[in-house]
């Protein structure tokens, strides 16, 4: 019974994404940009062919940022939720408050996972992946999207209002997206900032997509990579799930109906 409101939730959050088609537009446009201007800027003090290598070099870090930013605006939908009311009635229904939390992140997954997919369209379009890349592509894209998922669950279940749920995510996202090889091989890092990545779970999945990739030069096994995202991956749901189950979390929802202080 529990997989129905389950099953509820996914589908609103995924209705309200087709209908919002400038969120997907911009959804390609973001990466688009990053790759021509940074790639092209970049590439261009490249020799000969390095400059083709390099944009492709570059098609896991944008197809990760793409999954990053999708799962963590999707997740927003938590605190949004509580701003607006939809929450409280979500508290009532007759399922576990970990339902909730759990149906978001895989909304939020799905979510990232569709914008992602859109791109690499594109990128099959441009000349930049083909067939095969995006096949093996694609698993790697499943566990990196439930890596940010369940990071933008962690932000959202401590965060009181959009924007303290803005300012942490603005704090967090450009410092995890930059530190984690997806513009640059991790092994050319100074040595303090190589250690931040190693300790970025996203590092890896970014680092998962290189597999997929033959011109982007990987840091970590295959295995590592996919052991450090399954470990944070659940370690971070249970987390989460366990905050938003606490009663003194949602008190200022209800005090908010019924007026006491």
């Amino acid at each position: 019974m529990s997989w129905l409101p389950v099953k509820a939730v996914v589908s609103r959050e995924l209705s309200k994404l087709f209908r919002q088609r400038a969120r997907l537009v911009s959804a390609m446009v973001r990466p688009m940009i990053w790759l021509l201007v940074i790639g092209s800027g970049v590439g261009s003090m490249l020799q000969g062919g390095q400059q083709e290598n390099y944009l492709q070099f570059l098609v896991p870090g944008i197809v990760a940022m793409t999954l990053l930013f999708g799962a963590l605006l999707s997740a927003l939908t938590l605190v949004y939720d509580k701003e607006f009311g939809v929450m409280r009635m979500m508290l009532i229904a007759p399922i576990a408050h970990y339902w909730i939390v759990l149906a978001k992140l895989i909304a939020a997954c799905l979510s990232a996972m569709v914008q992602a997919l859109l791109l690499v369209i594109l990128l099959m379009l441009i000349g930049l992946v083909d067939v095969k890349i995006t096949l093996m592509l694609l698993p790697a894209m499943l566990m990196t999207a439930i890596c940010c998922a369940a990071m933008g669950g962690l932000i959202a279940v401590w965060s009181k209002t959009l924007d303290n749920f803005a300012v942490i995510m603005n704090f967090f996202i450009f410092p995890v997206f930059f530190l984690s090889g997806a513009l640059y091989p991790v092994s050319q890092l100074p040595d303090l900032l190589r250690y931040v990545v190693l300790i970025n779970p996203f590092s890896y999945g970014v680092d998962l997509l290189k597999h997929a990739v033959p011109a982007a030069q990987s840091d970590f096994s295959l295995w590592t990579n996919i052991l450090v995202l399954s470990v944070f991956s659940v370690i971070a749901v249970l987390v989460a799930c366990w905050r938003f189950s606490r009663e003194s979390v949602h008190e200022p929802l209800f005090r908010r109906v019924t007026g006491k202080p």
